[in-house]
């Protein structure tokens, strides 16, 4: 074996009892939870090791009662000497509790008690803060525990000069822990045997795997079932074989951290799979041999292992709770049931009252049959804000498997159907709930699709058609009535609204102007909008969406060659640090921010499904979301452009401060797009380069950068970030290119169809990431400036005017003038 495979990929080492294979199985998970505590650094590394120290020094400086003798009735531990009959004392010990409480009262960075308990996790697992138990896991419990400086006896005090610099360094230590503590707590919770895995773990653990490609397509019930029985493993060596084609198959992997090569006899290396890939699956799907060998490709590779047995449980599970609605012999509705008590609330309907104990979730089905089973499920004596989650997914969701063309004819439909069974009173009744359902979800319908009615003629004649027929109804049937001012205000709105918007003459391109256009308050720009703009005699381009300063041009085809850009295209020359140094930081921030909100409000939550899917499937614009990522760039880029053409190195350091400072000010103003694309500007290389001028940056500041940089740590799916929105309230600006991200992915790895059916639960899991945006605007933006500024006009023109220079090479260029690259 080891032959045949090392000219494809090298020198193999086996972790087994044979010379050249590992079972994946018999060696491994006998001792899957031992066998990662082999692969934990005992020999802390120098990062961590001073890390400990920081944090020991600080609380004996700032807290010193944390570390002291603990007295403990009746419990043997380690590191004790007999005090009096039946108490114990623990020597220089610590708290978990008292060590999470402290760390929470040091820095903006630690959010909550678990990312604390990651956090002290990071330091145990490298052995420079040990349980008196040697246990391999930190609780946030009245458990002890003590830092490896405390072992040695009479470990000395923290001199005057150690307690200084453990101050000084205190936030970047905690900073540090926070980025690296997310995944020691995910091995931590992996640590666990699976049945001893708590609700909150498994909460983590599945926020986990939703951002896992491998798993991307699998239902929510299944990824919550993978939680609880999921396996770490670990390997050390590139070259290890972790299981051999031919081999019985025992498990699913998923690649966490690393690469492996898939071999195959006579063919060698045939592919790499990477972090968030899988391999194995189909050997246990099929009850089939192993089809190729598995090799890890790097060191310190980090798998989730899921066994034969929980795999086959997962799966029958799923299918003896799926339940599947036939025509003609052929699947139209199906649902997974699951007991209401455990269901989730990520859309999931009840049942009638003769199984009132489940819930059943639409997993796919015809567009017509899961409107129907809605209409089915619809309880009429909740309040119409309290609707289903399942619901309001299928009216945010439609546009992309039944247009509102398809759609209002089937509502009309629904409307008018009659029951062809039962007593006359049987029939009478079911009429009467049949319209109010119906009216019900018209009336949800067009709360969702909001002013876009207004863009399409058809479903502005589906509404004046229906509130006609509704108000005929409402004369025979008088329980109607009660739902006639509603659907009456919203006709009257969309068709007074569509008529308005025709007389206006809007040109779209102006708005992405430099113009005086930008001053005024932003409207949202509709599909139906007039895209063109009047050439004036000696023009020859206009504005164009392609880029910050681009445009498009207009000329004989003869003199293509020789159009050049125009001087503004290029951006500006020099600065504008002599009018933007006057302005205050907040008050800039504050504009920005109110810009900023303007834009967001513009945005429908239908054109991130839209851009999503792509414009082109919908015939809808995205104009606003376009503007709105938009002006993410030009921040950035203004960012940069300030700095690199500012000559004066004092300056340029004012220049960080400030930029530092305005940052600081969006993030308490909620403004995460714009707090975002001044730091990612701030690091750009054009400007992280200047290293004369980051040196010059006072401590203070630099310490403010890296908190603020450590939030858009990319690592665990931007985990620092997402736990930071989690903990604010509406309203909120957010960061939007990661919403994009998020969707774009959930698209990705699911299909939209499966066998001919809709898969509502790719609809359900992107209706949940637009429902976010939903969520940050539930809010106005009312926020007042500390105080009034005299030169308010100014920064508001200022912000909304920005001038940058959008090629990279020329800020590079700008920036390596400044200060050339050091030989």
């Amino acid at each position: 074996m080891a032959g045949l495979l090392a000219p494809s990929y090298g020198v193999m080492e086996s972790g087994g009892p044979s010379p050249d294979r590992m079972p994946d199985k018999e060696n491994i998970s006998n001792n899957s939870f031992g066998s990662i505590s082999k692969h934990l650094s005992k020999v802390p590394s120098e990062k961590i090791m001073r890390a400990g120290k920081v944090l020991r020094d600080a609380i004996l400086s700032r807290a010193p009662h944390i570390i002291r003798d603990r007295m403990y009735h009746l419990k043997t531990y380690r590191w004790v000497g007999i005090c009096t009959p039946g108490t114990l004392i623990s020597q220089q010990c610590c708290v978990g509790t008292e060590l999470v409480d402290w760390q929470m009262q040091q820095s903006s960075c630690v959010h909550s008690r678990i990312q604390a308990v990651g956090m002290w996790q990071v330091l145990l697992e490298e052995g420079v803060l040990n349980h008196v138990d040697q246990e391999l896991t930190f609780q946030d419990k009245y458990l002890f525990y003590r830092f490896l400086d405390d072992e040695q006896d009479d470990a000395p005090l923290p001199t005057e000069k150690e307690a200084r610099e453990s101050d000084e360094e205190l936030q970047e230590t905690l900073l540090l822990l926070s980025q690296i503590g997310p995944d020691a707590h995910m091995r931590m919770i992996l640590r666990k045997q699976p049945g001893q895995r708590t609700a909150d773990d498994l909460e983590i653990m599945y926020e986990e795997l939703l951002h896992i490609k491998a798993l991307s397509h699998l239902s929510t019930t299944v990824k919550k079932e993978l939680a609880g029985v999921l396996i770490f493993e670990s390997h050390a060596k590139a070259g290890t074989v972790l299981f051999n084609q031919g081999e019985e198959g025992t498990s699913w992997y998923i690649i966490l951290k690393g690469s492996v090569n898939v071999v195959i006899y006579g063919k060698g290396v045939v592919c790499t799979l990477h972090e968030g890939d899988d391999f194995g699956k189909l050997a246990l799907v099929n009850d089939a041999p192993r089809a190729a060998s598995i090799v890890l490709r790097e060191d310190n590779c980090h798998f989730l292992r899921v066994d034969k047995e929980d795999f086959n449980r997962i799966l029958k599970d799923v299918e003896a709770n799926t339940v599947r609605l036939k025509e003609h012999y052929q699947d139209v509705l199906v649902l997974e049931k699951s007991p209401s008590s455990q269901a989730s609330t990520h859309g999931s309907t009840t049942t009638t009252a003769t199984s009132s104990h489940y819930k059943y979730t639409v997993m796919s089905g015809t567009p017509e049959k899961i409107l129907e089973h809605f209409l089915e499920m619809m309880r009429l004596d909740s309040h119409l804000n309290e609707s289903d989650p399942a619901l309001d997914d299928f009216l945010l969701m439609h546009c992309v498997f039944i247009p509102n063309s398809q759609l209002c004819p089937v509502l009309m439909a629904h409307y008018h159907a009659e029951a062809s069974q039962g007593s006359e009173q049987e029939r009478l009744d079911y009429t009467l709930n049949n319209k109010r359902k119906v009216i019900r979800l018209v009336l949800q319908w067009a709360s969702v699709h909001g002013d876009h009615l207004q863009e399409e003629d058809a479903s502005l004649a589906f509404l004046e058609e229906f509130f006609v027929s509704v108000s005929d109804d409402a004369r025979v049937i008088p329980a109607l009535k009660d739902q006639l001012p509603e659907l009456e205000k919203i006709v009257k709105n969309n068709s007074d609204d569509a008529r308005s918007s025709q007389q206006k003459h809007k040109i779209l391109l102006r708005q992405f102007s430099m113009g005086d256009e930008k001053l005024q308050k932003r409207q949202a720009i509709k599909s139906n909008d007039e895209n063109k703009v009047v050439l004036k005699p000696n023009d020859i381009s206009v504005f164009s969406t392609l880029s910050i300063n681009g445009r498009l041009f207009v000329c004989p085809g003869d003199q293509l060659d020789s159009l050049m850009p125009l001087p503004e295209q290029e951006g500006p020359s020099t600065g504008s640090l002599g009018s933007f140094e006057l302005m205050s930081s907040k008050d800039l921030a504050y504009q920005m921010t109110l810009y900023d909100w303007e834009l967001f409000h513009c945005v429908h939550e239908h054109e991130l499904i839209y851009y999503t899917f792509g414009r082109k499937n919908f015939k809808k614009t995205t104009a606003n979301m376009d503007l709105f990522l938009r002006r993410f760039n030009e921040i950035q880029l203004w960012v940069i452009t300030e700095i690199c053409l500012c000559a004066q190195l004092s300056k340029r350091v004012q220049l960080l401060k400030k930029f530092i400072k305005i940052a600081a000010h969006c993030k308490e103003y909620k403004n995460l797009n714009s707090f975002f694309a001044i730091i990612m500007g701030m690091s750009n290389p054009a400007v992280s380069r200047l290293s004369q001028t980051w040196e010059k940056l006072p401590s203070k500041f630099k310490k403010f950068y890296s908190e603020f940089e450590s939030l858009m740590d990319p690592s665990r799916n931007h985990r620092a970030y997402r736990l930071t929105v989690a903990k604010l309230d509406p309203p909120i600006i957010p960061f939007m290119p990661l919403l994009i991200k998020d969707m774009t992915f959930t698209h990705d790895g699911n299909k939209t169809f499966i066998d001919s059916l809709v898969n509502f639960e790719k609809m359900r899991m992107i209706a949940n990431t637009v429902r976010i945006v939903r969520y940050c605007r539930s809010l106005p933006f009312s926020a007042e400036p500390s105080q009034t500024s005299k030169n308010h006009l100014d920064v508001r023109s200022y912000v909304r005017q920005l001038t940058v220079i959008d090629n990279q090479r020329t800020l590079s260029q700008f920036s390596h003038r400044l200060e050339p690259r050091r030989t």
